[in-house]
Formats: C-alpha cells, structure tokens, sequence
C-alpha cells in the first residue's frame, strides 16, 4: 500500500531507492519489520548499468520478481563477446553451455523500468516508499540514528530508526560524512554513454549477447547492449582524464574514439542516436568501513570497481541481500553493533575482489585472457562461473594460482615496452 504521509520512527530506514536499497527496503519489509525506502529522484529515472549478470537470478527469485521479469519486454542475455583491437571477434561466452538451468539466462534492462519494478516491489512487501524526497543530515551520535528528511513538496522531517542503510550510490550520502571511501587511484575510469535506434542487431530467433569493443589504439572500449524496442546502449569507457579533459563535448570524445573502432561504427551505420549521450564519472572505491553501530553500506555507497563485467547491479543486490539477512537478525536479538550489521562484508569482499582482479587483468595490455585459456584450458569453466558471477565459493578463486602470475608478468613487459 502506498502511504501518504512518514511514520516518526522506523525499525530501518533505506536511503536510495536504486536496485541495492529496494532490495534491502523489500526483505526487511518482508520479514516484518517497519521499514522506509526514501529516493531523492522521481521514479522512474534513467540510470546506468543495464546488462544483468546472471547470477542476479537468485536474489530477483527470492525478491518474488522472477515471474515479472520474464513476463517483461526486456532483452533477454544469453552471454558475452570480446572485440580486440584489430577488429577480430571472440566466441562468446555462452552460459547455458557451461549451465544449463534457466539461472543462467539474464536481461538487458532498461533501468528506469527495472529499478521501477524493484521499488514498486519494497512497496508491496510493506516497506513505505517515498521518491523525490532525500536525507539532508543524519546524526547518529545517539543509540537510535535520527535522519533529516525533506521531500519534494518542501516539507521536512526528523525520522528515528534503529537502523540506517546508504544505498545512495555514487553519492555516497552517508560514507562521505563519515569520511570512509577510499578511491582506487587506478582505475580512475568514466564513462559517456547514450541509446541509440536501427543500430546492428541479431537477426530474429537469435539471442542476444553483451558486446565488448576495444578502440585500435586500446585506450578506450565500448559496450555494446541490445535493450528492448529497437534500441542500443552503447558506452565509451577510458581513463577519466584522456576521456573528459581538452576534448571538447561528450559527442566529439564520443566520436572520436568510435573512429578507433570500426567494429563500432559497422554496428552503428545506420543507427540515429535517440537521446543526449551522459557523462559517468566511474571512479573506482570501496569503504575503510562498511558498517558501524546502527548504519551499514550497500551498493555503489559501499564500494564500485568497474562497469566493463556488468557486476554493478548483481553487486548491489548482493548486498542488499546480505545486509537485509544482517539487520533482520539484528533486530530478533537486539543487536544492532557494527560487527553484527558488517558481519556479512569479510565474504562479500573476498568475492569482490575476485571481480576486481579480472578487472585488473583487463586494464593490462599485454595481457591476453584468450592466450590465457589456450594455456590453461582447464580454468575455462572457472572463468565462465566468475563472468556469470559466481564468485562467493570455495574455490572460486583457484584460476588466480596461475593468472596473476600471467598479469604481473604482462605487467612487467609493459613497463619494459614503455
């Protein structure tokens, strides 16, 4: 039921309404707990990050979206393909190959309609559900978090709660108060990206994929991410200084590095872009803290690596997942401490980190992951498992025994070139 009006106090309040604080919002919700999901922007809103890992299926089913998802109009994803520099095309990655259950089938979302869908869906489990209305200050000196609220008609509210989630994203509304992102200084990546319609698409029957595209001079790379009603995201990511500094607007940098591209521009020969490319600045980060005495981090507000494997909103749901899971305890047996609310967080990271390896391993240009798997053919199925997002196992990390060994040596020959 959708109120009109905010309750004084909640046993949890959600700031952010993105895909990580619905899910968070909808569970606690769901449990029986008061909970209120607050997003400073009118729902639906556009948003980046529109290629679903497949892995998100487990949190969509217990989230009961399962049944919506498949009746949407989104696109379905069925994999992954690589374009190097000189043009040539991998075989894509398909994951029904390596798992044949329907978990390994995901979407290309439209974000504004997916992230619609989800907060819709925190309304529905019982979470109340305010958008544009925002946090203004927060004080958590006492033992009940207390929160400035002013929504879109102007008036303001100091809400209690016993805990308090930043799922605000990139905005971080809570971790830059308190001062705990770190930025990764290397991958000081952004990212200019827009829709585009009649670009190259498979024929009819054929299933769709996420494309990677290098540029010739591999400074630069392109998704590629065919979405529902003839339309076509594509993104140019690069370090954040070659990409926005001297370049003039978003369409010249755009332009030019799709020049570096031909696979790209053969895809987009008689596409028309449909609306003004953005501008992301996707800084890599993470938390020194993740969770404190009543207040945790999730989603994007807890740490961001990199657009180019998908993981941002499998990520964010992740957490969302697990601090719900963290906070719904808490709240059975009264403890509500920064161990308990964070006691999620050391396996989250370690998986994390899996990504951001990969990551690391992409960004090297003497690294060839191809060459890689013709080396070690036996860590195929492991790499499929961690591009399908499949990283909080034991034993997911076994392909790192021989491939950072193979990136630092590659690294080390980039130096040696340079």
């Amino acid at each position: 039921m959708i109120k009109n009006t905010i309750n004084s106090t909640y046993d949890c309040i959600v700031v952010g309404g993105g895909p990580a604080g619905s899910t968070t919002a909808a569970l606690v919700a769901d449990a029986g707990y008061s909970a209120l999901l607050i997003e400073r922007e009118k729902m639906p809103r556009m948003h980046v990050g529109e290629s679903l890992m497949p892995e998100i299926h487990w949190t969509i089913k217990r989230l009961g979206m399962l049944k919506k998802l498949r009746c949407s109009g989104f696109t379905k994803k069925v994999g992954v393909q690589f374009v190097n520099s000189n043009g040539r095309e991998s075989q894509p990655f398909f994951f029904e190959e390596h798992d044949p259950r329907e978990s390994s089938q995901t979407w290309h979302v439209e974000r504004s309609e997916f992230d619609k869908l989800f907060f819709d869906n925190a309304a529905e489990k019982g979470a109340d559900c305010f958008d544009e209305t925002r946090a203004t200050a927060v004080d958590l000196s006492s033992n009940a978090p207390r929160v400035q609220i002013r929504s879109s008609r102007g008036t303001s509210h100091e809400v209690r709660c016993q805990v308090l989630v930043d799922a605000t994203g990139q905005q971080a509304f809570l971790a830059n108060r308190l001062g705990v992102q770190a930025v990764n200084p290397d991958l000081h990546k952004a990212a200019i990206w827009g829709h585009f319609r009649g670009a190259k698409r498979n024929e009819n029957g054929v299933a769709e994929v996420t494309t990677i595209l290098h540029t010739a001079n591999k400074r630069s790379w392109f998704w590629y991410i065919p979405l529902s009603g003839d339309k076509v995201s594509v993104g140019l990511v690069s370090d954040n200084d070659y990409l926005l500094k001297g370049r003039g607007s978003p369409d010249k940098a755009f332009n030019e590095e799709a020049i570096q591209c031909p696979a790209l521009c053969e895809r987009l020969a008689d596409a028309e872009k449909i609306n003004q490319l953005r501008v992301g600045k996707e800084f890599s980060y993470t938390s020194k803290q993740h969770a404190g005495d009543g207040w945790v981090l999730v989603g994007d507000a807890y740490g961001f690596i990199d657009p180019i494997y998908s993981t941002g909103v499998f990520l964010a749901m992740k957490s969302g997942e697990l601090a719900a899971d963290s906070i719904i305890d808490g709240l059975r047996c009264g403890n509500l401490s920064a161990e308990k609310l964070g006691e999620w967080t050391g396996e989250f990271n370690r998986g994390v980190e899996l990504f951001r390896k990969l990551v690391s391993a992409f960004y090297t240009p003497e690294f060839s992951f191809a060459d890689f798997i013709k080396k070690h053919p036996h860590y195929q199925g492991n790499l499929t498992d961690l591009l399908i997002g499949r990283a909080f196992y034991n034993g997911a990390e076994r392909i790192f025994a021989d491939l950072d060994p193979a990136v630092q040596a590659a690294q080390v020959l980039e130096k040696v070139r340079n």
